[in-house]
């Protein structure tokens, strides 16, 4: 992007900026970006106000990026291949079974306040999250390991019978139920990470919510960063660790996250200079970017994708037929191509294709004619008597640009009225957790390259289900799927789960997406993927007059 193209609008003072938040003072001509570089400080938008960074009660993609830079798993990717690297581990073994991994810990990984991060510290928190009463709404995703799923459910007490064990100090052995392909992958998941016990304590129990253990002045991590300040709804600042056992290699000295919900907002700051990279780029404005300044625009496909959960306890939801008229009267193609306009590509089943081969042959069909009759079938011909609906969307102008569009067709297509609301962050969480909605605006992204993390999510009473319906059928397909290592054959059952979804609708896709981000040029490091992973360890600051190669 040239100068020019900066000066294109004014400057605009953000509010909370201007609450002292700059880092150049009033008669400072320098930019917050300018100022980031000679100071080592990154500045980045995070989208939203983040619910929590505890990584055993979180969902969002804003946490996770704060997670990022505070926990570190067993595991992570390398950010060119997503290749699975070590990390807390420094190596492994399997057995020739498939079903025993074996991980040494390195001698030198430490929590932030100097304690030696050791193999229990693992086990400890691997039994947190497994707690019922913790609410974690991944521990399905450890039933993997034997006697995980009869732990969390309650049917056994002793976590000492579920497969992750501390051989000594520095190695730690899980036993699975069966080979399991994707087991590296899952490690470096958030959920995966490790939380300190002595920490975690001395706020509260074991498996309680919301304590005072993630503040910063409490809190204790294992990553390259740890908390310096969080001010709620104003920023959130993470600085180096010392203790990190890489700490060498981190160039970063600190990282501002700005809760910025506006995409618009965001934009403007990043042409202000106030930041080096944001979350997202506005929907009016990408085909700017991509035609003026084509090397400030970072974007590629994005394993992930948006659609609509129903809540099938609904009075008129819970009827298929309903649900099948609303999924079949919405024009995906016209979405993608008149609204987002990002590089979105319409979705017609939940999972989206991956590099391993799996595409899924399920669809539901654009056909309102068809979604008419099937409206008039469940008793609400063109749209009479059906109870009011309403469609929930957390605050993005995105989100409400789309459900604006979802709103029309519905209303043309069927004569169906439903009502927009808009929730904040946080209790858009909420309401989705405790099932109080009758459609939500959702989306998902990929934990790791494979079907599995998309189908798991919709096993009957599954911590991310949320949509009150559940299938036998599909339980025992997504079940067969991770008990066995034979590809074809789980590509087989993940193409029927699939078929299921798009036959009882308990969702709608709506695309698969697209990652877009503006990065300034002296951010380097910087590596576009399908996983949209941008570890912080990798990235450098350089000064804008050596960053133009």
């Amino acid at each position: 992007m040239t100068p020019t193209y900066f000066k294109r609008i004014s400057l605009l003072l953000i509010p909370f900026l201007t609450l002292g938040l700059m880092a150049c003072s009033k008669g400072d001509s320098k930019s917050q970006v300018e100022l980031g570089n000679e100071q080592s400080i990154l500045h980045l938008g995070n989208g939203t106000e983040i619910s929590d960074v505890d990584p055993h009660i979180t969902t969002g993609m804003p946490e996770y990026h704060i997670q990022m830079a505070l926990f570190e798993g067993l595991v992570a990717k390398d950010p060119k291949t997503l290749e699975i690297i070590p990390a807390v581990a420094e190596s492994w073994t399997v057995s020739e079974d498939g079903t025993t991994y074996t991980f040494k810990i390195r001698d030198n990984a430490k929590w932030s306040d100097g304690d030696a991060l050791t193999a229990q510290d693992f086990v400890y928190s691997y039994h947190r999250a497994m707690m019922p009463a913790l609410g974690n709404q991944y521990a399905y995703s450890l039933y993997i390991l034997e006697n995980a799923e009869a732990f969390h459910k309650g049917e056994i007490s002793d976590f000492s019978q579920v497969g992750i064990h501390a051989i000594d100090d520095k190695t730690l052995e899980f036993k699975l139920i069966a080979p399991v392909p994707y087991f590296l992958k899952l490690l470096d998941h958030h959920s995966m990470f490790p939380v300190q016990q002595k920490t975690v304590e001395k706020f509260g129990a074991m498996d309680e919510r919301g304590t005072k253990w993630t503040r910063a002045e409490n809190f204790v991590g294992n990553g390259a960063y740890t908390i310096k300040e969080w001010t709620p709804n104003k920023i959130f600042i993470a600085e180096k660790n010392p203790n990190y056992w890489d700490a060498d290699n981190v160039s970063i000295q600190q990282i501002y996250f700005y809760p910025v919900e506006l995409a618009t907002t965001e934009e403007r700051m990043f042409r202000a200079g106030q930041l080096h990279m944001t979350n997202d780029v506005p929907l009016e404005k990408f085909a700017e970017y991509k035609t003026d300044a084509p090397d400030m625009l970072y974007t590629a496909p994005y394993y992930g994708t948006y659609f609509y959960r129903f809540n099938t306890e609904n009075e008129a939801l819970k009827d298929v037929r309903v649900r099948k008229a609303l999924a079949m009267a919405l024009d995906r193609k016209a979405i993608t191509e008149r609204v987002t306009k990002s590089g979105e590509v319409p979705a017609y089943a939940l999972t989206p294709p991956d590099d391993y081969g799996y595409k899924a042959l399920a669809a539901i069909e654009y056909n309102p004619e068809k979604a008419r009759e099937l409206l008039a079938e469940a008793g609400y011909p063109g749209g009479e008597g059906i109870p009011a609906l309403e469609l929930m969307y957390n605050t993005l102008e995105s989100h409400k640009k789309i459900a604006l569009a979802v709103q029309q067709m519905w209303k043309t297509e069927l004569g169906v009225d439903v009502t927009l609301q808009n929730q904040e962050w946080k209790v858009y969480l909420d309401r989705e957790r405790t099932g109080n909605f009758q459609i939500s605006r959702a989306a998902w992204i990929g934990d790791y390259l494979d079907p599995s993390t998309f189908l798991e999510m919709f096993v009957t009473d599954g911590g991310n289900n949320k949509t009150n319906w559940g299938n036998a059928r599909y339980d025992e397909l997504i079940n067969m799927a991770a008990n066995t290592g034979d590809l074809d054959k789980r590509f087989e059952y993940f193409q029927e789960a699939d078929q299921i979804l798009v036959d009882e609708v308990p969702i709608i896709p709506v695309y698969y997406y697209a990652s877009k981000h503006l990065v300034h040029p002296s951010l380097k490091g910087i590596n576009t993927n399908v996983m949209d992973y941008k570890p912080y360890k990798y990235m450098t600051l350089v000064p804008e007059s050596g960053a133009a190669e």
